[in-house]
């Protein structure tokens, strides 16, 4: 009897909220857009970083879908000329890690800057919220070098007042038992240590209103 009981209030539920036009609200889509870093370069199906993320997301309630939007050796001008297309699935929120190529490729910070700043003119453009990731240049990279490539990323969070990260391989970097043999990629220890380090972010960027 109990049973019936329930059932009939779960289909009048049910009912009742079809007819009020309520619907289950669908999962935040989050892009990860970047380079190797993000795409989760040399490791296995699950331990990269966007798996990692949505899966602490998702131990803590959290209803997303993160999109693996990383190309391994992509640099600040590949991503921009692939936006667009990665724009077109409607992200609510992007996370923006690019340029540790260009700066690997000694490429000119300037370049890396006019490229970054488009970028993020687009995506806030888009209406989706953005979480800026930055990059450091390795130290042999020489002083002046340096000093304009480790700029750009505050520069720009300052100039379109979003939040950022400030060094994506935070607790990482240099660290030889959370890389890979390269050095310059983390292990799945190694991206844990990052998804920990950069959750707080992500999580006050989703609680944050839309602009």
């Amino acid at each position: 009897m109990l049973r019936n009981v329930l059932a009939i209030f779960t289909l009048a539920a049910t009912l009742f909220a079809a007819n009020c036009g309520m619907a289950v609200a669908a999962p935040v889509r989050i892009l990860a857009f970047g380079d190797s870093l993000t795409a989760g370069y040399g490791l296995p199906e699950g331990d990269g970083f966007v798996p990692q993320l949505q899966q602490a997301l998702q131990k803590m309630g959290r209803e997303v879908t993160v999109i693996n939007g990383g190309v391994s050796g992509d640099t600040t001008a590949g991503g921009l000329s692939r936006l667009d297309w990665m724009l077109a699935d409607k992200p609510d929120v992007v996370i923006l890690e690019l340029g540790a190529n260009d700066m690997l490729r000694g490429l000119a910070p300037e370049e890396a800057r006019a490229n970054l700043d488009k970028t993020i003119a687009r995506i806030k453009e888009s209406g989706a919220k953005l979480l800026l990731v930055g990059m450091l240049a390795a130290r042999n990279m020489g002083e002046d070098y340096r000093q304009a490539f480790d700029t750009i990323y505050p520069d720009l969070a300052r100039q379109y007042d979003v939040p950022l990260y400030p060094f994506f391989l935070e607790g990482v970097a240099a660290r030889p038992e959370l890389n890979q043999q390269d050095g310059l990629h983390p292990t799945k220890e190694g991206v844990g240590v990052i998804v920990g380090n950069i959750l707080p972010y992500v999580t006050r960027l989703l609680d944050a209103p839309a602009s």
